[in-house]
């Protein structure tokens, strides 16, 4: 199926991480993502990652459900209004600004997670000394991946 709005993820990067939709982060990456996978334009980038799994237990939200909405053609504003109806976990607007700085904020917290964070750093960054978080590691893989240099 082919979507109006769904960007082509073969030429260009899904917005960043740390973009906000309704407070949350990572929600308009993985609305770039999903829409991708549906048109059939998702590139290496996977819908439901586990970056994405993050968002989607913090809501309450199946990522089949949401997908079915994307199909449909809603756009960012309608999908928001949509996850605050569905979700299971309804969350105050502090307690989604304190989620997503700490999303913002994450690190590799276990031995696996640093070594594929380490050997991605190598990779599209060996000499860059400010890429700390997740974050800050998908934006510049971003980056790089479409011709940047780190």
């Amino acid at each position: 199926m082919a979507l109006n709005n769904a960007p082509d993820l073969t030429k260009k990067a899904p917005r960043s991480a740390r973009v906000r939709l309704g407070g949350y982060a990572i929600l308009p990456r993985m609305l770039d993502k999903c829409r991708a996978t549906i048109a059939g334009k998702n590139g290496e980038y996977d819908y439901a990652c586990p970056l994405d799994q993050r968002f989607l237990e913090y809501v309450g939200v199946d990522p089949e459900a949401l997908k079915k909405e994307l199909a449909a053609g809603k756009g960012d504003g309608e999908l928001l209004e949509w996850i605050n109806k569905n979700a299971k976990n309804k969350r105050s607007e502090p307690e989604i600004a304190a989620w997503s700085l700490f999303a913002e904020s994450r690190t590799p917290m276990d031995v696996g997670s640093r070594e594929f964070f380490t050997g991605l750093h190598k990779k599209v960054g060996p000499n860059r000394e400010d890429i700390g978080t997740w974050f800050e590691m998908l934006d510049l893989d971003d980056y790089v991946s479409y011709g940047g240099k780190a």
